[in-house]
């Protein structure tokens, strides 16, 4: 069984401005992942001088901590938001990356020009092709966010 790494607010800060150093500032506009991507999608925003965040809101892990068959879009930013864009997606953890690969896939289909970011990223237990674009750290092991409720 993983271990439970516990953030500080301090320790988030610090990964996300590696994160930012890594992600540069070619992009147009933000698409947080709700829940997990809304923080830290707007502390990249700040860092990176960007000012316009869009929300997709996708629901794959379920309360139970199974999921479900696939990523649901509870709600997606419309195509003329995203079209002709350079589109930051950003979501805390690319653990099966399912979510991530979704929402890329959305972008692209919008005509927007996406790349993903994300705080953590479990290689091992990915389930697509590919990776994130840029991540601050690696891990294998359970993450507890101090925006959590719990945390």
């Amino acid at each position: 069984m993983p271990n439970l790494i516990v953030l500080t607010w301090d320790h988030l800060d610090a990964l996300i401005s590696r994160l930012a150093l890594a992600v540069g500032s070619e992009h147009d506009v933000v698409v947080a992942i709700s829940r997990g991507g809304l923080v830290p999608a707007g502390m990249l925003a700040y860092r990176l001088d960007l000012r316009e965040i869009l929300v997709a809101g996708v629901e794959f892990y379920r309360a139970d901590g199974g999921t479900h068959a696939e990523p649901r879009f509870i709600h997606f930013p419309d195509a003329h938001l995203l079209r002709g864009r350079r589109v930051l997606v950003v979501d805390e953890v690319w653990e099966t990356g399912e979510t991530m690969a979704a929402v890329l896939a959305r972008v692209r289909a919008a005509g927007g020009y996406p790349t993903s970011a994300v705080i953590h990223f479990k290689p091992g237990q990915s389930r697509v092709d590919g990776r994130p674009d840029h991540w601050a750290d690696e891990v294998e092991d359970w993450v507890r966010y101090p925006y959590k409720a719990g945390a």
